[in-house]
């Protein structure tokens, strides 16, 4: 994930939606990252405001429309290890406002 995710940042890309949900593995045991439909690029220093993404993993900068790029990324694939490790994401509600 951590090489897909350099990937998608070299070319001025954020996935701006990884979970466990959207990585598949296949038969040889390779990951793949799908659901490319919150993807978008950017140019060099620039920001986006869009508010997008599963709340669970939603970085704060996200969430404070203060502006994000390509950190956001890091700081899913933060708490998608968080789950990994754990078997629940560290922030849990079954309103997404409470998880804000």
């Amino acid at each position: 994930m951590v090489l897909c995710l350099e990937y998608l940042h070299g070319k001025k890309m954020i996935y701006r939606d990884l979970k466990p949900e959207n990585i598949l593995i296949n038969t040889n045991g390779y990951i793949k990252m799908a659901d490319f439909g919150f993807l978008k690029q950017l140019k060099d220093d620039e920001r986006t405001y869009t508010f997008c993404g599963t709340p669970e993993y939603i970085a704060p900068e996200i969430f404070l429309s203060k502006g994000y790029s390509q950190p956001v990324d890091w700081y899913a694939l933060g708490i998608f290890m968080y789950e990994l490790l754990v078997g629940r994401p560290p922030f849990m509600a079954s309103n997404p406002m409470e998880i804000f």
